[in-house]
This record gives structure tokens, sequence and C-alpha cells, in this order.
């Protein structure tokens, strides 16, 4: 690990700047920031994208519809009516903000022991894998999810005060009874969605190399990649979406996400998630008889696929500022780089031969990592563990303000500023948090300067 150097000795040596590809991002830095199409899109995808656009932001209804049968079949439990309810702007979700308010843009995983290890999370035999608030008239929700938050003073070395808050989720009015004692939780929000595509197209070998699960370099980070089940192929494959990486494709993601959280059924997931217990759900779905199909067809969701493949990454903002090249130097030196690998290069895009040979720089190995138990979830993911999670992108990290109306950060939206973000690190990350914790005043400007630009 490289030595953290003063700031005035760190100005002489800062790093120089990185320098994305014109033709996927954008310099766009208001509340569209992360919603615009890649500038190399060619005329034909540029259509594409944006009848893919308009269906990301449809709401659906419920089914059947004499007036437009191919945007019905909500239900018959769900969690949001539209995906952009929860990805605004395709931005960040937002938490709730206390007892008396709804999950608007963040969901509950619920899963039970006796999986097999490796292998998708047991889901619960009366909840099934996702806790859905709502159903379509006849259906009863499975009840209400909200968060309640506690609050602590994490002081920094130069006794600089950071109110920490931890999430307690609080579920009521159940609709089919208890949970009971065993059942596993997760919550998480909606993460952007801007530069999937060029992730997607990030060489499997690529992440395979930067993979170091027995810490052969000794440096004390051991990431690994996710194995999992890939429906298209029938066959297990590298998981790089999620926020355990527990998705092998934009498509299945995608279709993951309509069935889950809208109730919409597809090729991939042709059943409804109702369980034996949820009597008037599967009526409602047409299970008992057998008069199922897929409410959502091969081309909407292509559609949709292209679009969150296209979607541009808002270009880098005062990348020469003298303050920012000392953040982004110490950022490599007190080691957030081996987990958040500043550049990738994409291979072969055959859907969207625009995202191929592309020099990227998303911060991001895409590997899972132990971030500690101040972060542990507790609920594996095929081979993710319950302290596991996936580096998750920082492109566009400086935009989050401008896009969300309250930025939050994590995967359950507990950190209100990146500085929160990084205290909360524990795990392999303990030696970065602590650097963090011990520098300077100015040394910590320059890293959030820096963190800012992205």
């Amino acid at each position: 690990m490289r030595r953290v150097l003063p700031l005035a000795a760190a100005l002489l040596v800062a790093a120089t700047p990185l320098r994305a590809d014109e033709a996927v991002t954008v310099p766009v830095q208001g509340r569209d920031a992360f919603s615009r199409p890649l500038p190399a899109l060619d005329p034909a995808h540029r259509a594409a994208f944006h009848a893919g656009r308009s269906l990301f932001q449809q709401v659906w209804t419920v089914g059947p519809s004499e007036v437009r049968p191919d945007l019905d079949g909500l239900g018959p439990l769900f969690n949001r009516q539209s995906c952009i309810a929860c990805h605004a702007k395709n931005g960040r979700g937002e938490p709730p903000e206390g007892e008396n308010d709804s999950m608007r843009s963040t969901l509950v995983r619920l899963s039970v022991p006796g999986g097999r290890a490796g292998a998708a999370p047991q889901p619960h035999p009366v909840y099934g894998d996702q806790f859905n608030p709502d159903g379509i008239p006849g259906v009863p929700g499975e009840g209400r999810a909200t968060l309640v938050w506690s609050e602590r003073i994490d002081r920094l070395a130069d006794g600089t005060p950071v109110a920490l808050r931890r999430p307690d989720l609080r579920l009521g009015n159940l609709g089919y009874g208890p949970l009971g004692p065993e059942v596993m939780i997760s919550v998480r929000m909606a993460p952007p969605i801007v530069g999937l595509g060029l992730l997607e197209a990030v060489p499997e070998a690529d992440l395979l190399a930067l993979a170091d699960p027995d810490d052969r370099d000794g440096d004390g980070v051991r990431g690994r990649v996710n194995l999992v089940w890939d429906a298209a192929r029938g066959a297990f494959a590298i998981g790089r979406f999620g926020l355990k990486a527990n998705q092998p494709s934009l498509r299945q993601q995608n279709a993951g996400a309509f069935d889950g959280d809208l109730g919409l059924t597809s090729t991939l997931f042709p059943q409804h998630g109702c369980t034996a217990a949820q009597t008037a759900c599967r009526a409602a779905a047409g299970e008992d008889t057998g008069n199922v199909g897929p409410e959502l067809s091969d081309e909407q969701l292509d559609l949709v696929t292209l679009y969150t493949r296209a979607l541009a990454v808002p270009a880098r903002r005062n990348a020469d500022d003298p303050l920012v090249r000392v953040g982004e130097d110490l950022f490599a030196a007190i080691g957030c780089a081996a987990c958040h690998t500043p550049t990738l290069r994409t291979g072969a895009s055959p859907a969207l031969p625009e995202l191929a040979g592309r020099t990227i720089h998303p911060f991001t190995d895409l590997l899972l990592h132990d971030l500690g138990e101040g972060l542990a979830d507790g609920r594996p993911d095929f081979q993710a563990t319950g302290r596991q999670w996936r580096t998750p992108p920082l492109w566009g990290l400086g935009l989050t303000a401008a896009v969300t109306d309250r930025p939050t950060y994590l995967h359950d939206g507990r950190a209100r500023t990146p500085l929160e973000a990084i205290l909360w690190h524990g795990g392999e990350a303990e030696p970065a948090r602590e650097a963090v914790r011990r520098m300077p005043s100015l040394n910590r400007k320059a890293l959030l300067a820096f963190l800012d630009s992205l």
C-alpha cells in the first residue's frame, strides 16, 4: 500500500486525471444527467432507446384491458406500477424518512435457511423471496414495510463528529401470518442505472483476472466473482448486476425486476411468485387452472434492456482542479482503488456494438467483497455471503444530489453523504476507512472533492 502524502507533497505527484471515452459519456450536470443515450448510438438503436424509455416509464395496469392489452398484467402482488417509480431520473432510490413514510423505492428481500450452498436463496414458504406490499383488487397485499432510524456519533481522529444512522425494518399488517423466527431479511434501495451496458461488455476473463479470493498479493483484499444461474443459458455464469452480483445479464436483471417488483411474467420468468398460502394470488394469476403465459413480450423486454444498456455516463467535472487531483492520488494511496478499480476495458458487444472496445472509468471491479459486520445483511445469495456486497460503480457519484431530491448511499440508503458511506466500510475495507478517519482535514477535503468530481 502506498504511503499517504501530506497535501503539499501530494500536489507535486497527483495522479493524472482520467479521461473517459467521449463516445460513451455526456457533458450533462442537471436533473437529467443520468437520462441521456450514448452519443455513439446509431439511428436504429436511438429509436429503440426512446421506445424502451417509454416502457420504462409506463404505468402498468391490471388486466385484462381492451384498450391496451400489451400494457396490462400488473400483479397480482407488486411493489410499484412502473420502473421509473423506483429509479426516478434513473438515479438512486430514497429510503423512508421514518415510521410514517412508505417504501417508495426500497424493497425487502426474504429467504429462509435450508437452501443448497452456492444456489439461489431459499424463498420464504409463505411470502416468497420479495415482500410485496400491494395487491390488485381481490388479492391482499403482503403488508406494510417501513424503516425507523437510530443514530450515533462517530468521531474522526481530529475530533470531527459524523452522525451515522442505521435502519431498523418494521413490518406490519402482515397479510398472510407471521414471518417466523428463521427469516433472513435484506433491505435494498434502488441503485442508479447509468453505464450498465458498458459494465455488461467487460469480458468475463477480465473479472476473473481481477479476482483474488485467496489474497495472493497479500493486500487484504479478497474480491471474488459470484457464480449465479443464467436462465437463458440454463447454466451457471458470472454475476455482475444486483447489489450482490446475483444476476448474470441486464436482460435477466430486468426480467427479474418486472417479475418481482411489478408482477409481470416473461419467457425468462414465466411463473408468478404466488406461494401455496396465497390462494387469491394464485387464482388471479391463473396458476391453479394453467391459464398462464408471459405478460411481457420478448420485444418489450428487449426494448427496456436496450434502454438500460444504452444510458450514457455523465462526464467528470473539475478533473484538472489541483484539489481534485490530490484527492484522486489519495484515493489510490489508501487502497480504495483496490476494489473501486478506476479503469476497465470493454470487449465485444454483439447486442450493442457501439459499446465494444471502449476504455471506461467506472471505479468498480464488479466483484464481491466482505464489508464487515456493520453492513452485513446475513442473507447469502448464490456464492455471496451475508457480509459480502458487489463493489458499486462510482461514476456519476458527484451528480447524485443534482438528480435525486434526498441523496443517500449504500445498499439500504443509510449514508447521507459519501463520508458517512466510507465510515460504514469494514472487513476488507477497514484499513482504507481508518486511513480516512486519520486524515488531516485538508486531505479529507481533497478526497471528497475527488469523489464529487466523478
